[in-house]
């Protein structure tokens, strides 16, 4: 190797080295200036507020973990807000009222437990059923995603009658509300989830084919993978993740609404991509996800503590999202 591409791959390195710690550096900046701001100062920096924005995070946390092994595979799944709607409000359903048994006459009771698998299943399904579509009929992903956004929205509004359903009880609520060594319980179940996910894609067979999918599908089909499995299990996996963020949200509000999760998958992808995940897939991590959750989180806290308009906020999200995209883009090329 001559001494100009050594040089060439060393600055290389170190440019895709210094692009790990941007997310980090991102969040040390934003914690740093509210921390010092006047305005925002003595409430950011209390612990009922970082309590507060692990909260706020913890439902994104679940969707943008199981979007980050989509993307990872070379996919993409605007479909997770419907998804999320569709399985609070099937939990919800089942829990309230049961289920009546055509031809029967007999209504199926469900305990909390039961409804939060129930809802879990539902959410499996409809990412199993993206992931049959794009590998039985190749559907590009975006085509195929968009269309569960509208099927599972409107499946949400024919379960629901268009009407929130409440008063669904303190066990299903502990998972929302409650408490344990003083941590709210939607933190813990987020941090399960990651700890699941970094599992995964470190440890499992499963992770390291997802990588190679996303990095060159037609290599890893020549390597002998089954390409539509894979895909098959990662938007299964998509799908059930934003299962759970479902039952997060409908425990935490007591209601499942029909409107549930309505761009939820902008701040998905957004925690996604500027956690460092590629979204030509192949490169990312799902500790990088927690990092761009981390940040949008803050942003988010931040932003409302200096009482910006809820107009401008949507303005300054999109511009952290371009920003985001552009610097993928640019590593891309490198």
């Amino acid at each position: 190797m001559s001494k100009a591409s050594s040089a060439a791959g060393t600055g290389k390195s170190r440019r895709l080295e210094w692009r790990r710690f941007q997310s980090i550096a991102a969040l040390v900046f934003m914690v740093v200036a509210l921390s010092l701001h006047p305005q925002s100062s003595g409430t950011f920096l209390s612990q009922e507020n970082a309590l507060n924005v692990l909260r706020q995070i913890s439902v994104n946390l679940c969707l943008s973990v199981g979007l980050t092994l989509i993307i990872l595979s070379g996919g993409i799944d605007l479909s997770v807000g419907s998804v999320l709607a569709f399985s609070g409000a099937v939990a919800a359903g089942l829990l309230k009222d049961g289920i009546v048994l055509p031809g029967l006459g007999v209504v199926v009771q469900f305990t909390a437990l039961g409804a939060c698998l129930a809802g879990l299943l539902v959410g499996g399904a409809l990412g199993w059923f993206n992931g049959w579509a794009i590998t039985r009929f190749k559907l590009p992903p975006f085509v195929a995603t968009l269309g569960m956004l509208s099927i599972a929205r409107g499946l949400t509004q024919l379960w629901t009658n268009g009407f929130p359903i409440t008063g669904l009880g303190s066990d299903l609520g502990l998972i929302g509300t409650g408490r344990w060594l003083g941590v709210p319980a939607p933190v813990w179940i987020s941090a399960l989830v990651v700890a699941l996910g970094v599992g995964l894609t470190r440890h499992l067979a499963l992770g390291r084919h997802i990588y190679a999918v996303g990095g060159n599908e037609t290599a890893a089909r020549f390597t002998g993978l089954n390409i539509d499995r894979i895909k098959l299990a990662v938007y299964t996996l998509g799908g059930a993740l934003a299962g759970v963020a479902g039952l997060l949200l409908t425990a935490r509000l007591d209601s499942a609404t029909p409107n549930a999760g309505i761009g939820y998958e902008l701040d998905s992808i957004a925690a996604v991509v500027i956690g460092g995940t590629s979204l030509n897939g192949g490169r990312g991590s799902v500790l990088g996800t927690v990092l761009g959750c981390l940040i949008i989180g803050v942003l988010n806290n931040g932003l409302v503590l200096l009482e910006v308009s809820p107009f401008w906020q949507q303005v300054i999200k999109g511009l952290v999202i371009l920003a985001a995209v552009a610097l993928d883009k640019m590593s891309a090329k490198e």
